[in-house]
């Protein structure tokens, strides 16, 4: 029987898209795959790469009459495990069936919407199975040296996708409103900001042209569509990483979930040396005001701080991580400032919480874009 999805369903992607055009823009490119049909695809797993920013299924399809070898594009890694699924469950040689999306222009790629592996049941891409969660009973608050502890393992809540009665306002939202908004009892204007998006700051004519000029699905603008790092503000949020944070006197070391890259805030120095070797991450020391660490860092290339808006290497930020209790949550509130490109500080904070998962690498691999490039294409 094809596989056909009601009129609503498709309202409600539809809707889904323009709710997260401004947040999920800077990692899915939905407009690779055409979303206006669906498809069925049926074979047998012949793989799996569960890496970042997407995983990536691998099966042999007969739909067609002939064998052919097909790639489905799943949830990141990250956000896989954080959902409770695990690369086990993808067996291979199990059959599967897949309904989803065709890619436009690559025969060999899809966008998996929902999956049954084997006898077990439908599960959509964005369903949480029940897993052990990590324990923090016993997280001591401070280190011996009296410091507050931060160090472990911090996720932002995972955001999924709801669903509210009336069908309005479909999209992401944090995991513990997801049966509020559903039910009604929650109105999505409370829905916080993910901080997935592009900076809320005026920008200088430089920066607004360039930002204007941005193309979301080129290889060469994106970074993250080459599995680069964007900046230390995005990548501490987008898309729910694990990120790990250790620390002892002379220095703290923060690592990046998503693409896992590494960060130093060297608690043993006044000033920023003169000489600086510009990078991704920059330079950062750090300092402790009471419970609260304030943290300086320069030193950067020049890039983009969050889709489309970019920086140049005078970009300086500044950032006071501190504990909040009851529940446990590392509060980052930062001001980054750079006369080329912002016309005013950009101002914003965020919230993580201990990970449901420990922190992993997963490594990164855009798969998606692999045809594209092969054929001198940008995205669409």
């Amino acid at each position: 029987m094809p596989y056909h999805r009601s009129p609503v369903l498709h309202l409600f992607l539809a809707m889904i898209l323009t709710v997260l055009a401004g947040t999920a823009a800077a990692h899915h490119g939905f407009g690779r795959f055409d979303r206006a049909n669906d498809s069925v695809f049926t074979g047998t797993i012949t793989g799996i790469d569960f890496v970042n920013p997407h995983a990536y299924l691998y099966f042999d399809s007969t739909d067609t009459g002939e064998l052919v070898s097909m790639r489905c594009e799943m949830r990141a890694a990250t956000l896989l495990r954080r959902s409770g699924w695990s690369r086990d469950m993808f067996v291979t040689g199990a059959p599967v069936t897949i309904y989803g999306y065709k890619h436009r222009t690559d025969p060999g790629s899809c966008y998996l919407e929902d999956i049954t592996i084997g006898d077990m049941q439908e599960l959509n891409r964005n369903d949480q199975l029940e897993f052990e969660q990590v324990d923090t009973s016993n997280r001591p608050m401070r280190l011996p040296s009296g410091e507050p502890n931060i160090a472990g393992d911090w996720a932002q809540e995972q955001y999924v996708i709801a669903r509210p009665p009336s069908g309005e306002g479909v999209g992401l939202v944090p995991k513990s409103m997801k049966a509020g908004i559903e039910a009604g009892t929650l109105s999505v204007d409370n829905i916080p900001d993910a901080g997935w998006g592009p900076p809320p700051v005026a920008l200088t004519e430089r920066g607004q042209r360039e930002a204007d000029a941005f193309e979301m699905w080129s290889v060469a603008d994106n970074p993250r569509l080459r599995c680069e790092p964007t900046s230390i503000i995005f990548d501490w949020v987008h898309d729910g990483p694990v990120n790990r944070i250790t620390q002892d006197d002379e220095r703290i070391h923060i690592q990046y979930g998503l693409y896992h890259y590494e960060r130093v805030i060297h608690m043993n120095l006044d000033e920023h040396p003169p000489e600086l070797e510009p990078s991704y991450s920059g330079h950062s020391i750090g300092r402790w005001e009471n419970d609260v660490l304030v943290v300086d860092t320069m030193g950067f290339k020049p890039g983009v701080i969050a889709p489309p808006v970019k920086h140049s290497e005078l970009l300086h930020v500044t950032e006071r991580f501190y504990l909040e209790e009851d529940p446990l949550r590392l509060v980052r509130e930062y001001v980054a400032t750079d006369p080329v490109y912002f016309a005013e500080p950009y101002v914003r904070s965020d919230v993580l919480l201990v990970a449901d998962v420990p922190f992993e690498d997963h490594g990164c691999e855009e798969l998606t874009f692999e045809f594209l490039n092969a054929q001198g294409q940008q995205g669409q």
